[in-house]
């Protein structure tokens, strides 16, 4: 069973239905004995890095989710999702993020391009620097090299460890697309928006 964590941001009936057809098992829930029963969490997000965090920590479902993850339990963060996993954001600089991961959330610099970032963009795949103890990213397993998805946000995460890092997009800089450690998986892009190719992203994490 798939625990879709629900505090009150993201655009869960969109996700769970793409899950669902994936194959996944999916249970909409703001209940801690959920997510410790569930095989794997999703971690939603859409809006404001503080705004997320406010949310959440009012759920009072913070020291679960910390204690899944590292207890090894899979999870997938979506959008600001991913971003509220990392330390800080300088779209909210008074919240602290949930710090499983080391780094900040940043405003993307596009040299003139517009933002939010909006729409279908091609991702790089792959770590910058492959190391053995990093692995092949599973969660983007089976894509093209220069697949596309799609993308809403005005920042990107950037960790203190670049190797982090397994997708990348091009938005007048290097974007973070998508990240993975481990257990810990999670996208910038909205795959439940992506098509047959976001489809196969949820694919992966449903069999992991």
């Amino acid at each position: 069973m798939i625990a879709l964590i629900d505090y009150g941001v993201g655009n869960l009936y969109s996700v769970e239905k793409a899950l669902a057809a994936v194959g996944g098992k999916v249970l909409v829930t703001s209940n801690a004995a959920d997510l410790k029963r569930a095989d794997k969490l999703v971690l939603p997000g859409v809006g404001a890095f503080g705004d997320c965090m406010k949310n959440l920590e009012a759920t009072g479902l913070i020291p679960t989710i910390i204690e899944q993850i590292f207890m090894k339990k899979p999870i997938l963060g979506i959008c600001v999702g991913l971003q509220i996993l990392f330390e800080k954001s300088e779209e909210s600089p008074e919240i602290k993020g949930l710090g499983v991961f080391k780094g900040e959330v940043k405003k993307i610099r596009a040299g003139g391009l517009k933002i939010p970032h909006m729409g279908w963009n091609s991702v790089k795949v792959g770590r910058k620097n492959y190391l053995v103890k990093f692995g092949a990213p599973k969660l983007l397993a089976g894509l093209s090299k220069t697949p596309y998805f799609y993308f809403v946000h005005s920042y990107h995460a950037v960790p203190s460890n670049e190797n982090l890092v397994t997708a990348t997009t091009d938005y007048g800089e290097d974007v973070t697309a998508a990240v993975e450690l481990g257990n810990i998986f999670a996208t910038q892009f909205h795959p439940e928006k992506s098509g047959d190719v976001g489809l196969q992203v949820l694919k992966n994490f449903v069999e992991l």
